[in-house]
């Protein structure tokens, strides 16, 4: 998931670079990307904030095996 995020934010930036050599300038289509971007971004925080927190409860879980039996 991760990944296509980040494939997501490069296609994005590649395109608002793009745009940037046919103009010259800023333009509103380059505004409208740098939102895309924006929530590209948060959602990449999002989800390694996710997979982080499930590795520290993955190390925090301590097994329950009795050795008396």
């Amino acid at each position: 998931m991760t990944e296509d995020l980040y494939t997501t934010k490069r296609s994005l930036e590649l395109e608002w670079q793009q745009e940037h050599l046919k103009e010259g300038k800023y333009n509103i289509n380059m505004s409208y990307i740098d939102k895309k971007i924006q929530v590209i971004i948060k959602a990449i925080i999002d989800e390694e904030f996710k997979a982080a927190t499930r590795v520290e409860q993955i190390k925090d879980a301590k097994p329950e095996v009795s050795i008396a039996t």
